[in-house]
């Protein structure tokens, strides 16, 4: 085997590689945003964990990239691990498809039919097809299914130049003695899982193993342990994605490596056992691309049968690998895993529940804050602060999580999501700040014994309500997603800036007539000052959203249309908060 030849050889398997990925990738577009949820929300029996796990590996062409997406489920506390554990046996097995989808480059070319359905004629019509509808279609959908087929091209083509480079190999004695050494089951199995961990690819290594069978020199006495040294190796990659992981995340990456290394060496056990007493006369079998494809997808079905019932043994051994180090402080960000950056639908929909956490917390700041003003105490003080810091931690964390996501590719509503998110993010962040100034104002009041007149007393408990409501009204209107709970925000929002107008008039009177102090004065324009900014953030959420249902982000001009057209929706609202919150 020359340079020539060799530099073939890793010319086609590159292209293996980048076809299978670009086939894969192709593949997950088209699904949408569909295909990475169901993972966690339909994976509710073991039965189901396992089917789930092989067909979305069977989609993605991966079981590396359907483990690490589980990892990332568990580690972000989405999925249990006795839940992960069936889905990652499924992806072992689902993996074995891309040998039947590299076998459609083995079909020979002679006679009528079989020259039409050749591999280069195959080859060349399916690129063509990819071509065309990649660079001249308008929609994106078409673009990713000309996405699959150029994949899928490549991949053909790449197996193709693998078969041509080791073509002559079987005349080579040193390549049939190497072959025949592969019977010893130990050295086949760490050929195989080393071999794997390097190209960090099952299929690909199946695939390689396909392209040598085509030599004549490959019995399945020597593929047979190296094919269970492949599916120990494919567990390195999913090794490495534990780096960084919690506990949990830690226990699901090892599970691909112990049910694989516990299937493999049981199956080989007993196989060689039974083999020692009653030798199988098929292990001379000549294997080819076709056979190989189907004692892999035998093997892997058998492994997974077989560990199915285990999976409680399974996850005990992964928690005495891993023991639980105590409980520790929740993390803002424990659900935005940096795995699921590559599956923007998980990253958005995980990105929303954090938001949704934040926006509930930033409420209770508020409450907790205007109670302060009824009845003061450290301790209530001491909360607002804490949950204050812990916006900001989530704004920190939330903020440079959508700043990676935005360099995703989106569809038309993923990316108005997106948007959204980055809006409102910091008017969430401001209703504590706001929360905090409140608290500080009430203790202020507490520690110079200051007491508004029973007049501004009234006046405070109006506005409190008032802003309460609103801020009740945004929050519930962004986590539930309701449109019609967003409409009534501006409407209040515009009965409050009028409320905090008369209210500094009312409270210029006092100061004139002396029931009021200039010191007292100082705090009140404060609160009323925050009660106008807590309204005008909750605005801001609420049009974000509405401007998000009509396809446009423009807050200055729609806020202009909403007040000039007056709709009777908006009028009656408007009536209604006015006589609610009426002084």
């Amino acid at each position: 085997m020359g340079i020539s030849e060799i530099i073939a050889l890793l010319s086609g398997v590159a292209l293996f590689l980048f076809g299978m990925s670009l086939m894969g990738d192709g593949l997950k577009s088209v699904s949408g945003d569909k295909l990475e949820p169901i993972l966690y929300r339909l994976s509710s029996t073991q039965l189901r964990g396992v089917l789930l796990g092989t067909g979305v590996t069977a989609v993605i062409q991966s079981s590396c990239a359907t483990s690490v997406m589980v990892v990332g489920f568990v580690n972000s506390g989405m999925m249990k691990l006795r839940q992960a554990i069936p889905v990652i046996l499924g992806s072992i097995l689902g993996t074995s498809i891309t040998g039947w989808v590299i076998c459609l480059s083995y079909i020979e070319g002679a006679g009528s039919l079989r020259s039409v359905l050749s591999t280069a004629t195959l080859t060349g019509v399916v690129a063509v097809v990819g071509i065309v509808l990649r660079m001249f279609s308008k929609k994106q959908t078409h673009k990713h299914v000309g996405d699959i087929l150029m994949g899928f091209a490549v991949l053909m083509f790449g197996m193709s130049t693998m078969s041509g480079a080791v073509n002559g190999l079987g005349d080579q004695p040193w390549f049939t003695k190497t072959m025949t050494s592969m019977s010893n089951p130990i050295l086949g199995i760490l050929v195989g899982a080393a071999f794997t961990a390097l190209l960090q690819s099952a299929s690909a290594a199946v695939g390689i193993l396909q392209a040598l069978s085509v030599t004549g020199a490959l019995s399945l006495g020597a593929a047979l342990p190296l094919l269970f040294g492949i599916t120990i190796g494919a567990a390195f990659p999913v090794l490495l994605s534990a780096v960084g992981a919690t506990i949990p995340g830690k226990r699901t990456a090892w599970v691909y490596l112990v049910e694989s290394f516990l299937g493999v060496i049981v199956l080989t056990a007993v196989f060689y056992i039974v083999n020692a007493v009653h030798p199988f006369s098929f292990l001379s079998k000549t294997m080819d691309p076709f056979s190989l494809a189907g004692v892999n997808t035998f093997f892997r079905f058998i492994l997974t049968v077989m560990l199915l019932p285990f999976t409680d043994a399974v996850e005990a051994i992964v928690c005495r690998m891993f023991p639980d180090k105590g409980p520790a402080r929740e993390d803002p960000g424990l659900r935005l895993e940096e795995r699921f950056l590559a599956h923007p639908p998980l990253a958005i929909e995980q990105s929303r529940l954090t938001l949704n956490a934040m926006a509930e917390l930033s409420r209770k700041a508020l409450e907790i804050s205007y109670s302060l003003l009824r009845g003061y105490t450290e301790e209530g003080f001491e909360e607002v602060k804490e949950i204050e810091s812990e916006v900001d931690r989530y704004e920190d964390v939330l903020g440079t999580y959508l700043m990676k996501l935005t360099g995703r590719e989106f569809n038309a509503r993923q990316s108005g999501e997106v948007s959204k998110y980055l809006h409102v993010i910091s008017d969430f962040e401001r209703l504590s700040d706001h929360a905090l100034n409140i608290a500080e104002s009430a203790k202020e009041l507490h520690d110079k014994k200051l007491a508004f007149s029973p007049a501004g007393q009234h006046e405070l408990a109006v506005i409190t309500g008032a802003t309460s409501e609103v801020a009740r009204l945004a929050v519930k209107a962004f986590v539930n997603e309701d449109l019609d709970e967003a409409e009534k925000v501006e409407p209040l929002e515009e009965v409050i800036d009028d409320l905090c107008d008369e209210m500094k008039v009312h409270h210029v009177e006092r100061l004139q007539n002396g029931t009021c102090t200039i010191l007292q004065g100082y705090v009140f324009n404060d609160l009323l000052t925050n009660f106008e900014r807590v309204s005008d953030h909750c605005s801001n959420i609420a049009v974000a959203m509405l401007e998000l249902s009509l396809g446009a982000f423009d807050t200055h001009e729609y806020l202009e249309q909403l007040r000039q057209k007056r709709t009777e929706s908006f009028q009656h609202y408007s009536d209604f908060y006015r006589e609610t919150f009426a002084i």
